[in-house]
């Protein structure tokens, strides 16, 4: 029989390659075709080959020429096995010469000992070859047999898959129980059907291009934690995947696009043991028939649909939450960045206002560069690392407004905004905490009344890199309705460096009665050191000031108090009537506290320019003034130096007039006609 006959033949071949429970038996079958063969090898006659009766007819003789044992069979052996050979648990180290027998198909050296395959180089028509269970540690010695259908190298000691290149009409190849760890030199294999690579070292699968026949493949008990290339086998029909290190269906997810698989295991991975293994598996891959060794009935589809589009649902809002949280750390990021830069700005203007002073009082008269540029991003482009911090921010990422349950969270002073919209009542209601982040503390300090009405149950306030930089600032939170907790955080809010400057909050802010300071209770000894500390400034800076000043900053409740107390100081004892001591009873915020109040900067600003404008008016009304008032002093000069001089020309014209008596009335009487 010819090589093309002995690769055409039909052949039916079960062999026990493992006494394990999974897949006991592996079934081949070779026939391309369903015509007869004339030389068909039936089951029962390959299993009657395989016995070991048949060894009882064969010798291995030693040979000085050679030290391999040489295979002698008797006549009778030839005739009825002529193309099958078994040498199985012969304890054979080595492979025997085989002379005069060119015409096998078949040969088994199961359970032996043999580590390398040689001496069969010959046997050019050989079919299958069955090394299971021996010692070999690399493949070799193969090149010559290019019929070869079957190589059974199960239970061995291969570490790496070789030197097949000739082997293009191989159809079974069996490599479990080996050393094995990555799938290579195999996508010449066209024809291969069956491939057996479990109980390796595979971390992996991939590298599986050009197997185009391949149906079946195990890769049972492994270590395969992702899978590639399985969607590019159009034939691929039964793939078993079972204990390996798959976890999620990520990994395998190309399993979704193959149109062909019919039958796969995952039992024995991690991803078996989620609640949404089975439906997610079914859904991805709706041509399955058999899961886990179990056929898939049409309710469980149903049930798969149903939960997998539940399951999509939950997947989507997840990406959902994960892209907002995403955009919510780096709008956080971009606020940070800009924060930081403007704090850079103003420093730097500090130090530009230093030098410039310091050069003014060198000399009044010099003006050079380094005073003309207070504001460096409008005298030039700021350095490459600044600019590329600024390149991207949009509008929508200079601020972000966060509401998380019954917090409101701010950053950056565009936040502020936020507090002009029309919230709800149910959400305003709802916000007890306001947090603050990267916004300078005088802008904050604009926004108090509106926080104050938009949302009247907030309570705690949070600052985190606000400028809080003198206990004066403290001052202005007492114009809101209530605070019971209040948290300074230590970053950008220099303030807490004071030892203190609690005492100082508590003290100004103890119409509030406030119950924490930074997460820590406030206790009675802790007001009444406060009171110690700082009762005595209240007192200065009400006594200080002027009366006019003093109800100036009061609010409208203060300052019917305080009139009180100013005309009640006239009265005498016991004639104070009982309205008026409802009145002088204290409500909310104590008078002396209410004198020390905070300015902003920008107010502060403001009043330094109404105050100059004031005072430049002023000194023009005086110089004014001064001017009118000299000029009216020389008219006056003037006038006492030609006045002798001009009486007695009065005196004179007076006197020429009426020397004349008639003349004179005639005159008087002339001009009174001439009114007329």
């Amino acid at each position: 029989m010819d090589c093309q006959d002995a690769v055409n033949c039909g052949l039916h071949l079960v062999i026990q390659t493992s006494s394990l429970p999974e897949k006991n038996k592996v079934e081949f079958k070779l026939n391309k075709d369903t015509s007869s063969f004339p030389g068909r090898l039936s089951q029962h006659d390959l299993e009657r080959n395989y016995s070991s009766r048949q060894g009882d007819h064969i010798n291995l003789v030693s040979s000085s020429l050679s030290s391999f044992p040489i295979l002698q069979r008797s006549s009778e052996e030839k005739i009825l096995y002529s193309d099958r050979l078994s040498l199985e648990r012969q304890k054979l180290t080595v492979c025997p010469i085989i002379n005069g027998e060119d015409h096998l198909r078949l040969l088994n050296f199961q359970h032996n000992f043999i580590t390398r395959i040689q001496n069969i180089s010959n046997l050019q028509k050989l079919i299958s070859l069955d090394l299971y269970d021996n010692q070999i540690e690399e493949i070799s010695g193969l090149s010559t047999l290019r019929c070869l259908r079957v190589l059974l190298l199960g239970k061995n000691r291969i570490k790496k898959i070789s030197n097949l290149e000739n082997l293009k009409s191989l159809d079974v190849l069996d490599l479990h129980g080996n050393q094995i760890t990555k799938i290579e030199n195999i996508n010449h294999l066209c024809e291969l059907r069956v491939l057996n690579l479990a109980r390796n070292f595979l971390s992996h699968v991939d590298n599986l291009n050009g197997l185009d026949s391949l149906t079946e493949l195990n890769l049972r008990h492994n270590q395969i934690t992702f899978v590639r290339d399985v969607d590019n086998l159009p034939c691929l029909q039964h793939l078993f995947l079972s204990f390996n290190n798959i976890s999620s269906f990520d990994s395998v997810s190309c399993l979704a696009d193959s149109s062909s698989l019919s039958d796969i295991t995952f039992d024995g991975n991690p991803i078996a043991q989620e609640s949404w293994y089975k439906h997610t598996v079914l859904q991805n891959m709706m041509q399955l028939r058999q899961l886990d060794m179990k056929r898939i009935t049409e309710e469980e589809r149903r049930m798969a649909s149903v939960l997998a589009k539940k399951e999509e649902e939950k997947k989507r809002e997840s990406h959902k939450q994960s892209l907002l949280k995403e955009k919510k750390r780096l709008t956080i990021n971009n606020v940070a960045r800009q924060w930081d830069l403007q704090q850079q700005r103003v420093a730097s203007i500090a130090t530009d206002e230093d030098r410039k002073d310091s050069d003014s009082a060198q000399d009044p008269c010099q003006i050079d560069g380094s005073t003309l540029s207070a504001f460096p991003e409008e005298t030039g482009p700021l350095d490459s690392g600044l600019n590329n911090a600024l390149q991207g921010l949009s509008v929508v990422d200079t601020y972000l407004v966060e509401v998380d349950g019954d917090t409101l969270s701010l950053y950056g002073s565009g936040a502020l905004e936020s507090l002009d919209r029309n919230w709800s009542v149910q959400t305003a209601g709802m916000i007890t905490t306001v947090s603050f982040t990267f916004i300078e503390f005088d802008e904050i300090v604009h926004v108090l009344p509106k926080l104050k009405i938009k949302f009247p149950n907030s309570l705690h306030l949070k600052f985190k890199e606000t400028n809080l930089v003198m206990l004066q600032q403290f001052n202005a939170l007492a114009q809101l309705r209530r605070i019971d907790q209040l948290t300074i955080d230590p970053q950008g809010n220099p303030v807490v460096n004071f030892t203190l400057w609690k005492y100082y909050v508590l003290f100004r802010l103890s119409h509030f009665s406030m119950q924490k300071i930074n997460g820590t209770e406030v206790t009675q000894n802790d007001m009444i050191m406060a009171e110690r500390l700082f009762g005595i400034l209240a007192h200065v800076a009400s006594s200080e000031l002027p009366q006019y000043r003093l109800i100036s900053i009061l609010g409208d409740a203060r300052k019917k108090q305080f009139r009180y107390l100013l005309e009640s100081k006239g009265k005498k004892p016991g004639i104070i009537n009982e309205e008026n001591n409802d009145s002088k009873r204290p409500v909310g915020e104590n008078t002396n506290r209410a004198t020390l109040n905070y300015t902003t900067r920008e107010f502060y600003n403001e009043k330094l320019e109404e105050i100059k404008e004031k005072k430049k008016f002023c000194k023009t009304y005086i110089e004014d003034l001064v001017k009118e008032a000299t000029e009216i002093n020389m008219k006056n000069e003037a006038l006492q130096k030609l006045w002798p001089q001009m009486f007695i020309e009065l005196v004179r014209d007076a006197v020429i007039e009426i020397r004349n008596k008639n003349s004179y009335m005639k005159l008087c009487l002339q001009q009174i006609t001439d009114q007329k």
